[in-house]
């Protein structure tokens, strides 16, 4: 039998103050993909192949990444969710399942409490978006700042070394060809001020853990157990404040399992996709 590749086209929805470049790929239920920091469109070459012969598979770019446009004033992570939402109605997706990475998480948090009921699952990899795993409790704020103040010279040690922590040390060294493609796709967002953009982010990030119960999806936490970037236990302390939330993780992964490890990132969305419908 001759192979057929999925359908795919590339478009470009306008926004008021900026226009968001977006790719679909495949047939079947929506299933988007919102990247990181240090990401984009192309960031999610690994899922897409993967997902797109059963699922039409959204990736898009964030305002402000590459090859989307910036406003002026750089882009603000309060404007993710507006522009999720202005995708979905373009795109006539109606309910979505949404895979989000790292700053992904504050567009997928953000847009499940926009839409209640329509995020028909929530993935977050190595992300709590907009929830303060602080106000879960005393012991989990202090665990919170011990691992932050271990890891400050953590990632200023891989920075020095040339290595991007998003990326983290193990990909770099064992698998330098695809940390070096990490680091093409991060460098492709020409003139954004990433550190701005995750201020931001860091001060938006209020919201009660409890407060995602009222999004009424099922939510995964995908840390990977040697992220230096965001805490890999913070999903846990969160999940018993979230119906519907559960846990699974990738113990040798860095902040970016779906770029270091696919198969075993996919396999376990694949699964959660399978047991919530």
């Amino acid at each position: 039998m001759t192979f057929t590749a999925p359908p795919r086209r590339r478009g470009v929805l306008v926004r008021p103050d900026c226009r968001i470049a977006y790719e679909v790929t495949g047939t079947g239920p929506a299933l988007v993909f919102a990247h990181g920091l240090g990401g984009g469109l192309m960031s999610w070459w690994q899922q897409v192949a993967h997902f797109a012969p059963r699922y039409t598979c959204v990736a898009f770019s964030h305002r402000g990444f590459f090859p989307s446009s910036a406003p002026e004033g750089g882009p603000d992570p309060k404007d993710y969710a507006a522009d999720l939402a202005a995708l979905v109605d373009e795109l006539g997706l109606g309910d979505i399942r949404l895979v989000c990475q790292s700053m992904g998480g504050w567009t997928g948090v953000e847009y499940a409490l926009l839409r209640p009921g329509r995020v028909k699952a929530l993935v977050l990899a190595a992300t709590t978006g907009s929830l303060d795993a602080r106000q879960v409790d005393e012991a989990t704020r202090a665990r919170l700042e011990a691992w932050n103040a271990q890891h400050a010279d953590t990632r200023a040690g891989l920075a020095s070394r040339n290595i991007l922590a998003a990326g983290g040390a193990a990909m770099a060294e064992q698998r330098p060809a695809l940390h070096h493609l990490y680091s093409q796709i991060d460098a492709l967002s020409v003139g954004l001020d990433k550190e701005a953009v995750r201020k931001r982010l860091y001060d938006q990030r209020r919201r009660h853990p409890a407060d995602l119960a009222a999004a009424g999806c099922p939510v995964l936490f995908l840390p990977g157990g040697d992220d230096v970037v965001l805490p890999p236990f913070a999903g846990a302390a969160m999940a018993p404040l979230i119906p519907g939330a559960r846990v699974a993780s990738i113990p040798v992964a860095g902040h970016s399992a779906y770029f270091e490890h696919p198969a075993a990132f996919n396999a376990l969305v694949d699964a959660f996709l399978a047991e919530v419908g």
